[in-house]
């Protein structure tokens, strides 16, 4: 379970995230991407934060992920600017894309067509817990 300020230093992180990332996104000239942070999930030292990303289109999620993984140290630093009166530290950063979105889409295409993943579960790919 989280504590207050764990749950407190996910929603700046998200938040100025959101900022950073589609600020970059836009000044690289990507037109017609949706970079979201879904959720950050600190550790208990504040030492590591989770950062879950849904990229749209899921085609350029790979590729956009690499990229953004390359550029965690210019992400962080940015970061600390912004949150320089709200953190000591900065947590160091790691990226994920977040594929409940396609999970949830993807049972819900089963569930609407002939084979129904209630009756047969095999048919759903199971998902791993990260």
């Amino acid at each position: 379970m989280e504590s207050n300020r764990q749950k407190k230093i996910s929603g700046v992180l998200q938040e100025d995230l959101v900022d950073v990332l589609q600020g970059a996104a836009t000044k690289g000239g990507l037109r017609g991407v949706i970079i979201s942070v879904t959720k950050v999930s600190v550790t208990v030292d504040l030492s590591i934060a989770k950062v879950y990303l849904s990229i749209f289109p899921n085609d350029k999620g790979e590729e956009l992920l690499k990229g953004i993984r390359s550029n965690t140290p210019l992400i962080r630093h940015e970061l600390a600017q912004r949150t320089k009166n709200q953190l000591r530290r900065m947590p160091s950063l790691e990226f994920f894309i977040d594929d409940s979105l396609e999970y949830i889409d993807q049972i819900e295409k089963s569930l609407k067509g002939k084979e129904n993943p209630i009756s047969n579960p095999d048919l759903l790919n199971k998902r791993k817990k990260s």
